[in-house]
C-alpha cells in the first residue's frame, strides 16, 4: 500500500481477510457460499481498505498472517459507471502492488470465456440489464417463451459468450474463486421478503443468487455506509452462510484524525435577504483559512505541501442566470484579485456558463482536489456518490430549508481533512464552515443533529461519531497569557494513551521506528542496524535450540505419509496401513519458506537468508531457505523476536525522545502512530495547544457562563463553559476555590493531539479511549502539581470499564498526579473515589457496578 492505514482501517483489514479466509475454505471444501458486510461512516476510507484486502489476496498480508489466493477473481459491481471508474483510480492511487493493467472495467466490448486470476473487474449493473450487449441472448430474458427464442441464437458482435455465461465459467472452474465486491450495498436490495415473492428479482439479487442456470456467486463482500437491506437480502438466501459483519466505529474514525472535528454553521437570525451578505462572509472565510494554512506550512516548513482551500457554493436545481450572475458578481467584489480561471462548475449538464462576462467551465467532480486554481466551486445537489474534496473548507448554500437532505449529503462530502490527519491542537484548522443563508436557529438546529446523529436511517451515512460537534456561535481561542510557563511546561510532562492494536507486531513497529529515524536523519542506518539486530536474535534461537532446530529442517525437507489398502473384492478398508517417507522438492521448501516470512515478515526473512548463505553458492542459499522455513515451525521463535523487538523499540523511542520532540507535528504524529503499534496502551506527549473553539451560546441563544484562568482563553481572557451541567459547575468551582489555584484545563472530550487520553477495554474487549474532564493545576512558582478529576455519572453503562481503565492508568502513572479523582452524584451528595489508593483500586476491579462503588466505603464526601 502507498498509504499507512489508520488502526481502525487496518483493524478492520484484518476482520475482513478473516472472514474471506473462511469464506474460501468453505466454498473450495465443500462449495458453501457466504456473505458479509463492512460498515463505515462517509470519509472512513472504505475504498482504501478494499485496497489493502485485494492486495492481500493477490500477494498475501504478513501482519495478519494471511496467505494469497492463487485463484482470486475479483468483481467490484456498482449500479454507477462512473463510481466505477472512480474507484479503479482510487485502487491505482493507493494499491501500489496492483498494476494497472489487473484492474479492468468491463466495456460493452468485453469477451472472455472466464474471468482471469488476479485482476479486478469493474462492473455496473446497466451492463447486466437485458437490453445490454453483454448479455443479448443470454440466461437473463425476462420470460420463457423470450429464452426458448433465443436459444441457439449466437450472442450479437458474434461473441462466444455473453457475459453471465462467462460469470457462469468462472465460478464453475475449481481453480478459481470468485469474490463480489457490492459497493454502495444498499442499492438494489430494496425488495422484501412479500415483495420478492411478487416481483423480479433486481439485476443484483439474480447475480448474487444465481438464476437461469448462472450459480450464486461463491463469496459476497458488501461495502456501505448503511448496509442493513444488504444483510436483509443476504440472510433471506438460503444456503448462504452470513459471516460476521465488520462495523467500523464511528468514533475510532472521528478520533483518526481523517474527518473534520468540527462543523461550524452560520446563518442569519432576523428576516431579510442575505444571500450576498452571507456569500461575501464565505468568501472571506475561505480567503482566512488560505491565510492560516499558509502559516502552518511555514511554521511546518512545508510550503510545498501547502493546503489550498476550496469555497463550494450550492445553487438550486435550476438556478437562474440573474442568481448566478449575483454570485459571480459577488465573489469577485470582495476577492479581486481571484484569478479569471478560479471558478468551475460540476453542474449536471456538464457544461460551461458563460454569462455576463464570466466563464464558469464544467469540470469532472474528481478532478477538483487536484486542481489547486480552481478557488470556488459552483455544485447543485450531492454532486456525486463518492465524491469528496479535502480541501473543500468552506460551503455556502443557496437552497431552502426543506432541501436539507441535499445540504447534508455535500456537507457531508466536505468533512476530509486535507492532509489525512488532525492539526495537533488547532481547532480551527481541523473544522469546515458552513453558510446556510436561507435558515433560521431551528433548521441550522436541524443540519446540527443531522451532522453529528446516527445515521443508520440514512443512505449517504455522513453523520460523525463521537467526537464531531457542530457548532452555531463559536469562538477561537489562544493560549491564555495569564497562564505562567510553569503551567504549561506541566501540562507538557504529562502522559496520556495510545489506542491499542489489534494485529501489533513488534517486529514490524521495530523496522517502522528504524526507518522513520532514518528518514528523519535521527540514527544513521537505523534501517540496517535493525535488521542486524534481529538477525543476531535469530542466530541466538538457532544457537540455543539446536535440536529443535535440526528437527525442524528434517520436518521442512521430508513428507511424511500414509498408505491404506482397499480391498475391491471386499469392498473395504485393510486394517494394515503402511507408513512412506518421501524428500520434498524445491517448490514444497519454497512454500514453507514463504510461509515463515508470513510469521517473520518477508523482508526479515529474506536478509536473514542473506545473513547465513554465501553470495557466491546457491546450495547455500537453498539450505538458508531451509532453516528460515524450519524457525517458522518453531512455535516460540516469533515470541522471541517479538520480545526482543519491543525491548529495542523502547530503547530507541528513550534515546531518541529529545529528538523526535524537537520534529514537525507531522512527524510527531507519525512516531506516535509507531508508538502505538502494540496490544497495549503506551505512553505519548500531550501536544499544546495552540487554537481552542468552544461554543459561546446555548440552543436559545443566550450567552453561555465563562470562567477565567483556563489555559486557553479569549480575548478577555475568558473561556466558556458549554458543555457542563449543574453538578459539574460544583466540581469546577470548588476546584477553583482551593488554595494555591494556578489554572485549569477542560479536558478536549475527543482523545485528539492536546487531550489527555486514557485506555480502557468495553464489554467487547475492544479498546476504547476516554477522556478525563478536568485537570487542575495547584502550587505556587515552579512546584506545579497536576490533579485528574473526572465527573462522571456512575449510572452509565459505560462506567464501570472506564472506571477501570482509568484505574490501571493511576497505578502505572500515579506518581505523577497529584490527585487522580472521580466524581458523582449519588442523591443530592457528590461522591469522590481516590484512585490513588490502592484499596480504591482494588475495589473498582472487584466491583459489580458503578454506583455501589460511590455509595461504599471506598468512595468518600466530596
Amino acid at each position: 500500500m502507498r498509504y499507512t492505514l489508520k488502526d481502525y482501517q487496518d483493524d478492520a483489514v484484518g476482520d475482513v481477510l478473516t472472514n474471506l479466509k473462511k469464506a474460501a475454505r468453505d466454498w473450495k471444501q465443500d462449495g458453501d457460499t457466504s456473505a458479509f458486510s463492512l460498515t463505515a461512516t462517509t470519509g472512513a476510507g472504505k475504498t482504501v481498505m478494499a485496497a489493502a484486502v485485494i492486495e492481500s489476496l493477490f500477494d498475501g498480508n504478513t501482519e495478519h498472517n494471511f496467505e494469497p489466493d492463487p485463484g482470486a477473481v475479483v468483481l467490484w459491481f456498482t449500479d454507477d459507471p462512473s463510481l466505477n471508474q472512480q474507484t479503479r483510480l482510487k485502487l491505482m492511487d493507493s494499491a501500489d502492488r496492483i498494476p494497472p493493467s489487473r484492474l479492468m472495467v468491463i466495456e460493452n466490448t468485453f469477451s472472455q470465456e472466464k474471468l482471469e486470476a488476479g485482476k479486478v473487474y469493474f462492473l455496473n449493473q446497466q451492463k447486466l440489464s437485458k437490453n445490454s450487449l453483454l448479455v443479448k441472448g443470454g440466461p437473463d430474458a425476462d420470460d420463457a417463451d423470450t429464452q426458448q427464442n433465443l436459444q441457439g441464437m449466437p450472442p450479437p458482435d458474434n461473441r462466444a459468450q455473453t457475459l453471465w455465461e462467462t460469470l457462469r465459467n468462472t465460478i464453475e472452474d475449481d481453480t478459481l474463486t470468485l469474490y463480489l465486491i457490492l459497493d454502495e450495498a444498499h442499492r438494489g436490495m430494496k425488495s422484501s421478503t412479500q415483495r420478492a415473492r411478487n416481483e423480479k428479482a433486481t439485476i443484483v439479487q439474480r447475480l448474487v443468487n444465481g438464476a437461469n442456470g448462472v450459480p450464486p456467486v461463491p463469496v459476497v463482500w458488501g461495502i456501505s455506509a448503511t448496509v442493513e437491506r444488504f444483510d436483509q437480502a443476504m440472510a433471506q438466501q438460503q444456503g448462504r452462510t452470513q459471516r460476521p459483519n465488520i462495523v467500523v466505529d464511528p468514533a475510532r474514525v472521528q478520533e483518526s484524525g481523517l474527518l473534520k472535528d468540527d462543523i461550524r454553521l452560520d446563518f442569519p437570525t432576523e428576516q431579510g435577504t442575505f444571500d450576498t451578505t452571507l456569500l461575501a462572509r464565505a468568501v472571506r472565510k475561505v480567503k482566512e483559512a488560505s491565510e492560516h494554512w499558509q502559516k502552518y506550512a511555514e511554521r511546518e516548513d512545508v510550503t510545498d505541501e501547502q493546503v489550498i482551500p476550496l469555497l463550494v457554493v450550492q445553487m438550486p436545481n435550476t438556478p437562474s442566470d440573474e442568481l448566478l450572475q449575483l454570485a459571480f458578481s459577488t465573489i469577485y467584489e470582495h476577492w479581486p484579485e481571484l484569478p479569471s480561471d478560479a471558478m468551475a462548475n460540476v453542474f449536471g449538464d456538464h457544461k460551461d456558463i458563460g454569462l455576463a462576462g464570466f466563464n464558469v467551465p464544467y469540470i469532472e467532480p474528481e478532478r477538483v482536489q487536484d486542481r489547486p486554481h480552481i478557488r470556488i466551486l459552483f455544485a447543485k445537489d450531492a454532486i456525486s456518490t463518492g465524491w469528496d474534496c479535502p480541501r473543500a473548507e468552506v460551503f455556502v448554500s443557496f437552497r431552502p430549508a426543506q432541501d436539507m437532505t441535499y445540504i447534508t449529503q455535500l456537507l457531508g462530502r466536505m468533512v476530509r481533512t486535507p492532509l489525512a490527519r488532525r492539526i495537533p491542537g488547532n481547532d480551527l484548522l481541523n473544522s469546515v464552515t458552513c453558510v446556510l443563508p436561507h435558515f433560521n436557529r431551528a433548521t441550522a438546529k436541524a443540519v446540527a443533529e443531522t451532522m453529528i446523529g446516527d445515521r443508520s436511517h440514512d443512505e449517504d451515512g455522513s453523520g460523525g461519531g463521537d467526537g464531531r460537534r457542530v457548532l452555531i456561535a463559536p469562538v477561537d481561542m489562544t493560549p491564555n497569557p495569564a497562564i505562567p510557563e510553569a503551567i504549561w511546561q506541566a501540562l507538557d510532562s504529562l502522559p496520556t494513551h495510545t489506542l491499542p492494536r489489534k494485529a501489533a507486531r513488534p517486529v514490524i513497529r521495530f523496522t517502522a521506528l528504524a526507518q522513520a529515524l532514518s528518514q528523519d536523519g535521527l540514527r544513521k542506518d537505523a534501517l540496517k542496524e535493525t535488521y542486524k539486530e534481529l538477525c543476531a536474535v535469530l542466530d541466538g534461537i538457532t544457537a540455543r535450540h539446536k535440536d529443535r532446530l535440526i528437527a525442524a529442517r528434517e520436518d521442512v525437507q521430508k513428507l511424511d505419509g500414509e498408505t491404506l489398502l482397499v480391498s475391491v473384492k471386499q469392498k473395504a478398508v485393510s486394517e494394515e496401513r503402511g507408513a512412506f517417507m518421501e524428500l520434498a522438492d524445491d517448490r514444497a521448501i519454497d512454500a514453507d519458506y514463504k510461509a515463515a516470512g508470513r510469521l517473520l515478515t518477508q523482508e526479515l526473512a529474506k536478509r536473514y537468508a542473506e545473513h547465513l548463505a554465501d553470495e557466491e553458492d546457491d546450495d547455500t542459499l537453498l539450505d538458508a531457505h531451509i532453516t528460515v522455513a524450519a524457525l517458522g515451525k518453531m512455535q516460540d521463535t516469533l515470541t522471541a523476536l517479538d520480545e526482543e523487538a519491543d525491548k529495542l523499540s523502547r530503547s530507541w523511542f528513550d534515546q531518541h525522545r529529545v529528538d523526535i520532540k524537537g520534529l514537525s507535528d507531522e512527524r510527531q504524529v507519525s512516531y506516535d502512530r509507531i508508538k502505538g503499534m502494540s496490544p497495549d496502551p503506551q505512553r505519548i506527549d500531550i501536544k499544546r495547544p495552540r487554537v481552542r473553539t468552544e461554543e459561546t451560546q446555548d440552543e436559545d441563544g443566550n450567552p453561555l457562563d465563562t470562567r477565567s484562568l483556563h489555559l486557553m482563553a479569549d480575548e478577555n481572557g475568558q473561556f466558556p463553559v458549554a458543555t457542563l451541567n449543574e453538578w459539574e459547575m460544583q466540581v469546577l468551582d470548588k476546584e477553583m476555590g482551593r488554595n494555591g489555584f494556578q489554572g485549569w484545563y477542560r479536558n478536549p472530550s475527543r482523545a485528539s493531539d492536546d487531550a489527555l487520553a486514557v485506555a480502557w477495554q468495553d464489554a467487547s474487549d475492544n479498546w476504547r479511549r476516554m477522556c478525563p474532564d478536568f485537570l487542575f493545576f495547584h502550587g505556587s512558582g515552579e512546584d506545579i502539581k497536576v490533579s485528574i478529576v473526572d465527573p462522571h455519572g456512575q449510572h452509565l453503562s459505560d462506567a464501570l470499564p472506564k472506571l477501570r481503565g482509568l484505574a490501571t492508568f493511576a497505578e502505572s502513572f500515579g506518581e505523577e498526579f497529584h490527585r487522580i479523582e472521580a466524581i458523582a452524584k449519588t442523591g443530592d451528595q457528590l461522591r469522590v473515589l481516590d484512585l490513588k489508593k490502592a484499596s480504591v483500586r482494588e475495589a473498582i476491579n472487584s466491583a459489580q457496578d458503578a454506583e455501589s462503588l460511590y455509595a461504599g466505603p471506598a468512595g468518600s464526601n466530596y
